[in-house]
């Protein structure tokens, strides 16, 4: 029986835990938040990778840079930030360091990656 609410437990923390990264969120639920106005797209990439191919309307903060930059964030705080990286691996240290800061965050599953995987549009700049 402890076994089992040690169990739950951990699960519980790390469900909780993952909610703090901003729960992940598929290409077509996060097309129809940017489609209503309700969300923006934040790419954490860094400048490079980002003119090479991004999402349109995307706003670049690089993950290194973020911090310093969140004051420029604020005018999108009654939104919801989808955060974009290559594949994951940033996007959710970014959206802890967003929660932290009162942003409603959700992350782009599987990044953009999984967006060029759908064939879906990229504009270069």
């Amino acid at each position: 029986m402890l076994v089992g609410i040690l169990v739950v437990l951990i699960y519980v923390y790390a469900w909780r835990e993952r909610l703090k990264n901003g729960q992940p969120i598929s290409t077509s639920e996060a097309t129809v938040l940017i489609n209503t106005d309700a969300g923006i797209w934040l790419d954490v990439r860094e400048n490079g990778e980002f003119k090479n191919g991004h999402i349109v309307d995307a706003i670049n903060v690089p993950h290194g840079k973020l911090a310093e930059q969140l004051d420029s964030l604020e005018k999108y705080r009654d939104k919801t930030l989808i955060v974009v990286d290559k594949m994951g691996q940033h996007a959710g240290s970014a959206g802890r360091q967003l929660g932290a800061k009162g942003f409603t965050v959700r992350r782009l599953s599987g990044g953009i990656s999984e967006w060029q995987n759908q064939n879906l549009p990229l504009v270069k700049k």
